[in-house]
């Protein structure tokens, strides 16, 4: 796996998801002292998040404090308390290209914006026959880092 054209950077954010968004914010925000730096509504992927940062420049790590719009409507953001994990990367579109030729699972979607403005994408928590390689129950979002995180993190 040496040939490997491209390279995860670090994480760029965890995404924790619950019903009830003020009740995440009570432990990451007032407890914990995370700062709400913008939110985020998609109707499609039924999410209402705030976003929350910590740490500064390169080292910031988002995180997302996430609720469904309608918690019977998938994708269901609340069942799995942590959502899921996202990485920076140095190059997204090779690194779906070759994850992809070697058996990685992609969730639907393929790259698009995200919520903090940053091509995305995600590894699919489970395997299939087509695609053995999955999070193995972890949803994993990969993150196209911006020139000054590749800078900071090489």
């Amino acid at each position: 796996m040496s040939n490997r054209p491209f390279k995860v950077l670090g994480i760029q954010q965890v995404a924790i998801g619950g019903t009830s968004k003020d009740r995440l914010r009570t432990l990451w925000v007032d407890m914990l002292g995370l700062e709400v730096t913008g939110n985020f509504v998609s109707e499609r992927e039924n999410v209402d998040e705030d976003i929350c940062s910590m740490g500064k420049g390169a080292f910031k790590v988002e995180v997302d404090l996430m609720q469904p719009i309608d918690p019977d409507k998938k994708p269901a953001v609340h069942t799995t308390p942590l959502n899921h994990i996202g990485l920076w990367i140095d190059d997204l579109y090779k690194a779906v290209e070759w994850l992809s030729a070697n058996g990685v699972r992609f969730a639907p979607g393929g790259i698009r914006k995200g919520a903090a403005g940053y091509d995305i994408c995600f590894v699919h928590p489970k395997s299939s026959d087509e695609f053995p390689v999955g999070g193995e129950g972890v949803l994993i979002e990969l993150v196209q880092a911006p020139p000054e995180i590749i800078d900071a993190l090489r």
